[in-house]
């Protein structure tokens, strides 16, 4: 239905804008500024879609550790626990989220404390809300640590 309205909206325009220099010929007066094309808007499954290729190693555990798919909306793939994963993106993305791209690394120059969280790294690859990730993960200092907390079940919870 959303893209039949940006359809609509789209060949409405082209219409209107056939029309305006006829209008302005017949009565010399300029016609009103029309609006801005639209442009056509993805899908709503194009804008949300969520595939991530997960891989973890030196995790300590050998459960955690290996390459995982996970897809939401319907959740699946190969992730242990892609239901409970999915609904923690799902809230990260939300506007009442934090705002931050938990994917981002984290800022050169930033405080971060000195302590270590073990070997275990990960990488993130796919699609988030339909931007392409492509994010390491370690736990080498209270900011990584925190940056892996942050999107558990996604990552394995690591100690």
């Amino acid at each position: 239905m959303l893209r039949r309205l940006a359809l609509t909206a789209v060949t409405s325009f082209a219409v209107l804008s056939a029309a305006a220099p006829a209008a302005t010929a017949a009565t010399g007066h300029l016609p009103l500024p029309l609006p801005l094309p639209v442009p056509a808007l993805q899908g709503d499954d194009d804008a949300r879609k969520t595939e991530l290729t997960v891989t973890v190693s030196n995790s300590g555990d050998r459960a955690a550790d290996g390459v995982y798919e996970l897809k939401c909306s319907p959740a699946g793939g190969s992730h242990p626990v892609a239901q409970h994963a999915c609904d923690r993106l799902t809230k990260l993305g939300e506007p009442a989220g934090d705002g931050k791209d938990p994917f981002r690394p984290v800022p050169t120059g930033a405080m971060c404390t000195q302590q270590f969280g073990g070997s275990a790294t990960a990488r993130v690859t796919g699609t988030w809300h339909g931007q392409r990730v492509d994010a390491a993960f370690d736990r080498t200092d209270g900011c990584e640590i925190a940056r892996w907390n942050n999107l558990r079940p996604v990552l394995p919870n690591v100690r």
